[in-house]
């Protein structure tokens, strides 16, 4: 994962555990940053190598483009 992810997450954790207040609008923050950080995650998970014989055409070009 790019350090700007691993920044922007960290980040938006930190955001999360502030806005732990009981109305609506602090509530309804703290769902649309814990969804963001899960889609940060998410992102991560399908960035990861893959085993096997798969060939990904995108990691190619960038390491073949350098």
């Amino acid at each position: 994962m790019q350090p700007t992810f691993i920044l922007a997450r960290d980040h938006l954790e930190q955001a999360a555990s502030i806005l732990r207040g009981a109305d609506t609008q602090t509530q309804q923050l703290r769902n649309i940053v814990e969804r963001t950080i899960a889609l940060i995650c998410e992102f991560e998970k399908r960035s990861e190598p893959r085993d096997g014989n798969v060939l990904d055409f995108r990691a190619y070009r960038e390491r073949s483009h350098r």
